[in-house]
């Protein structure tokens, strides 16, 4: 028994010091998927446009650039982990208007929605609101340094 102890206490500990990789990680994905999505988007706006049309979504080409600057600005904050509390909240609005209007056809129920990329990006960028970049960020670095001053 005492073996099993000392094995879970190893695994604990281990997961201690790799307790800064979830965070990394799930900002560094999203980042970079939203970096490319905006950057794509911006190189596109004449598509996104006449999709956002055809999606009833009101005043098209001034969205289509919105969500195009929102995806590149705020996805690139997440990439560096600078403000990414508050980069992931209009990802988070854009991610709900998708579900409602590009998805909304495809959702028939929850197991539906649970299955959408939109969904999961949204599921992660809500827990980056509420537990912030981790201590590989720009933000951590940040914060250390104005404890210091």
């Amino acid at each position: 028994m005492s073996s099993l102890v000392q094995i879970a206490g190893r695994i604990r500990a281990l997961a201690a010091r790799l307790s800064w990789f979830p965070p990394a990680l799930t900002r560094l994905t999203l980042g970079v998927v939203f970096t490319g999505t905006g950057w794509g988007k911006l190189h596109s706006l004449d598509k996104v446009t006449e999709f956002f049309t055809q999606l009833h979504i009101p005043a098209p080409s001034f969205n289509a650039a919105l969500v195009a600057t929102t995806e590149l600005v705020c996805g690139a904050l997440l990439l560096v982990g600078l403000f990414a509390r508050l980069a992931a909240i209009p990802l988070i609005a854009t991610m709900c208007v998708a579900l409602a209007t590009a998805k909304s056809g495809d959702i028939e129920g929850i197991r539906d929605l649970f299955g959408q990329q939109e969904f999961n990006y949204l599921v992660l960028l809500v827990w980056i609101v509420l537990c912030g970049a981790g201590t590989v960020s720009a933000d951590h670095a940040l914060a250390r340094r104005l404890s210091r001053a």
